[in-house]
């Protein structure tokens, strides 16, 4: 296959794209940062931060020890570190965060925990803010 070729013929150079999906299985662990673009499905271990996702699913068993900044973050298991979820966060009621969450909108579902504060945001332009920090008149 053209893909194994030892001259590199056939292989494509192409970014990532938002529709990858990266799968972290169960028993594997991760020491390091992470930065996608896409979408990480996680049931292993993560020490170190999740940076730039689109999308961050973290299921029952899963860990992740450090923070988390994506568009969309569902949780089921446990994040030792602050929740930055740009559009929406969902916390499954076996979901345990321990760390500050910033986000747009949040569903929490019972049996959930959060220890940390909790901030409810608005986009900079939905606010009226521009540049300088200023309102915008309306």
């Amino acid at each position: 296959m053209a893909m194994f070729n030892k001259d590199g013929a056939g292989k494509e150079n192409r970014p990532a794209t938002e529709g990858s999906l990266s799968i972290i299985a169960a028993g594997v662990r991760i020491a390091g940062d992470i930065e996608s673009q896409g979408t990480l499905k996680i049931d292993g271990q993560i020490d170190g931060s999740v940076l730039n996702a689109r999308q961050v699913m973290l299921g029952r068993d899963g860990a992740i020890n450090g923070n988390v900044s994506a568009d969309e973050v569902v949780v089921g298991g446990t994040i030792e570190g602050s929740v930055h979820a740009r559009t929406r966060l969902e916390l499954q009621s076996s979901a345990a965060v321990h760390g500050d969450i910033e986000t747009k909108s949040i569903v929490v579902l019972e049996g959930a925990k959060i220890n940390g504060v909790v901030r409810m945001t608005e986009t900079r332009a939905a606010l009226g803010v521009v540049e300088g920090g200023a309102r915008a008149a309306k």
